[in-house]
């Protein structure tokens, strides 16, 4: 038995976690050309779908489906591969395809996904259900909400967190009374409602719900049989529960307390569904004080070991302006910076950037190769990416627009293994 933060007491082994990693993540494209939008590299060594699985680890849980659709090896390999638990515990993290076990269709969204996995929910009879994204950056005690949804009885709760009016169009906002029941659920409208009190936030949905089994296949049922349902738990599942006058309530993220994290970091919650977001939330990791901190030992954010050496700098000419030197940066093991500058950049394992060359705000994943005397700014540079000596990138946008992806705020993305010889 656990004891949550409100002195309620769950027996953890009774909780089972179903995390949604089939999206096929259209907006982070080209990123997501090879691989499922969670498997997508971030922090220089972590995949996005650690996050989520570090999550619930940290707070006990431990019996977690991931369920998986779009391009989806890269994703279950690292699963494989990185997140090993206890049998003899009964823990596991264990990736599920999508297998048309409900009729001949993938999974036409986020209720269809789980409805389809519903021998799961079978087979291991449990008395909650949390069904979380896959692919957003945060901390969270899930502890801390199911006692939430225990104090209050609900049949389902919604982790909720406050974002600015003009950016919640591309959220699920919900309206709350004031014991937090939800009495309104609103997928992705043009004009959203307010906080009260406050005409420029919105109350948005997370994408993080706890279910009772019971209410859960219970709904998904009558969705499958509902003609024009889209299959969602945003578009479809809550508002039909809510407007039946079911408990559904909004539990508030930012009370959420997280083990070794300063105050001011609570309610830090990124959505990286598009290029720009998803380059912010790197450059938020390499700030002074970084709201999302890689460096909290008692919540990590985990992941497979590897046996790479450490990240090494070598030459300090400073008359001929070579210097192996990184300033504001993560630099991963495996790296060489053999006389280049970084400066605010995230670089992956095994990159490798050589003399004269400068690196600013960008993204390296694993195993690119800067040349000599290139020049580089706001870029993510996709895995194993050679850059010829001389190349610039960042600095003449309608250049870079003619040769790569380039997204409206001038971020540019190289993908996975492009040839870039002679494009100087």
């Amino acid at each position: 038995m656990t004891m949550s933060s409100t002195g309620l007491n769950f027996d953890q082994n009774q909780v089972l976690v179903m995390v949604l990693a089939g999206g096929e993540g259209k907006r982070l494209f080209p990123l997501t050309l090879d691989r499922a939008k969670p498997a997508v590299p971030f922090g220089g060594r972590y995949r996005i779908i650690d996050i989520v699985l570090s999550n619930f680890v940290n707070s006990g849980l431990s019996k977690i489906k991931v369920l998986t659709q779009y391009k989806s090896a890269s994703l279950e390999e690292h699963i494989a591969r990185a997140w090993r638990l206890a049998p003899i515990l009964d823990q596991f993290i264990e990736a599920i395809p999508a297998q048309q076990r409900t009729g001949k269709t993938w999974y036409r969204g986020s209720a269809d996904a789980v409805w389809q996995c519903q021998h799961v929910i079978g087979d291991e009879d449990p008395e909650l259900v949390c069904i979380f994204g896959g692919d957003h950056v945060y901390r969270m005690d899930v502890r801390q909400m199911i006692a939430f949804h225990q104090q209050v009885k609900a049949a389902a709760t919604v982790a909720a967190i406050p974002v600015p009016r003009e950016e919640a169009r591309d959220f699920g906002v919900i309206e709350v009374d004031e014991r937090g029941r939800i009495v309104a659920f609103h997928e992705k409208v043009a004009d959203p409602p307010t906080v009260p009190g406050n005409d420029k936030m919105c109350l948005a949905s997370m994408g993080n719900y706890v279910f009772r089994p019971d209410v859960l296949l219970r709904e998904l049922a009558e969705d499958e049989n509902v003609e024009e349902s889209r299959h969602d738990f945003g578009h479809d599942i809550l508002p039909r529960l809510v407007k039946k006058g079911g408990e559904v309530y909004a539990y508030d993220f930012a009370t959420n307390v997280v083990p070794g994290e300063d105050p001011s970091n609570r309610g830090y919650w990124r959505d990286i569904g598009t290029i720009d977001a998803y380059w912010e939330a790197q450059m938020d990791l390499i700030e002074i004080h970084p709201q999302f901190n890689l460096y909290n030992f008692r919540w990590p954010i985990r992941t497979g070991a590897t046996h790479d050496p450490p990240a090494k700098f070598v030459f300090r000419d400073e008359a001929q302006a070579r210097v192996g030197i990184a300033t504001d940066s993560l630099v991963s093991h495996g790296c060489i910076i053999s006389g280049g500058r970084i400066h605010r950049s995230v670089l992956g394992i095994g990159c490798r950037v050589n003399s004269f060359s400068e690196v600013e705000e960008s993204v390296l994943f694993e195993g690119v190769q800067v040349g000599r005397h290139a020049k580089i700014r706001r870029a993510i540079i996709d895995k194993d990416v050679e850059i010829p000596a001389g190349t610039v990138i960042g600095f003449d946008r309608e250049a870079d627009s003619k040769r790569f992806f380039v997204t409206d705020r001038g971020t540019v993305v190289i993908p996975k293994r492009a040839k870039l010889a002679g494009l100087v």
